[in-house]
């Protein structure tokens, strides 16, 4: 358990399956997923959790220093052992772009809550990705970020409870959405 997550908070039943109150933002770098998330954990009264920062607390090492030092795969590897240690409920988790790659971690989050691709078009990421160089974005060296996101798109889409349209709405347009959402699929 890291970070103070331990377990603690409210988890609903719906028969005999256990429901978490936890949401799981999936997307690319650049989508909004600290934002909204810290948007939604304040408005939810919830905990916020940001697993490149787990990532960067655990290793004591920034993402960049991790995928200078370890290579892409490395970083991805921290990533889906950091994801799969968490256990917690009543929180909002914003997870790293990458996290979508690994099944194992993906299936953990969904475990414990509802998991929402935030989707933005490539022309909106490409605007808000200002160092895509040194960013700590785990991708093959020679791959540009157009090819990184049509490669993971598809993932997002696949793992996806909920997927919200970001690039035309703000944050609080967003939020709206993320909530009636998950309002309508509990109903």
């Amino acid at each position: 358990m890291l970070n103070g997550c331990d377990g603690s908070g409210r988890v609903k039943t719906r028969g005999t399956r256990m429901i978490h109150d936890n949401i799981v933002l999936i997307g690319m770098p650049g989508a909004g997923k600290s934002t909204i998330g810290v948007m939604l954990a304040k408005r939810m009264a919830k905990d916020f959790i940001d697993t490149d920062v787990l990532i960067q607390v655990v290793t004591a090492h920034s993402l960049q220093h991790i995928l200078d030092e370890n290579g892409y795969l490395g970083l991805r590897d921290v990533e889906e052992k950091v994801i799969l240690s968490l256990d917690c409920d009543n929180h909002v988790i914003a997870t790293g772009g990458s996290a979508a790659y690994s099944d194992r971690a993906m299936h953990h989050l969904a475990s414990q809550g509802t998991t929402v691709f935030l989707d933005v078009s490539f022309d909106v990421i490409e605007t808000r990705v200002n160092d895509f160089g040194t960013r700590g974005i785990a991708r093959r060296e020679d791959q540009s970020f157009r090819d990184l996101f049509e490669e993971r798109r598809p993932l997002y889409e696949r793992y996806a409870e909920i997927a919200v349209e970001c690039g035309t709405k703000n944050q609080d347009e967003v939020c709206d959405e993320i909530l009636a959402r998950m309002d309508r699929q509990v109903s």
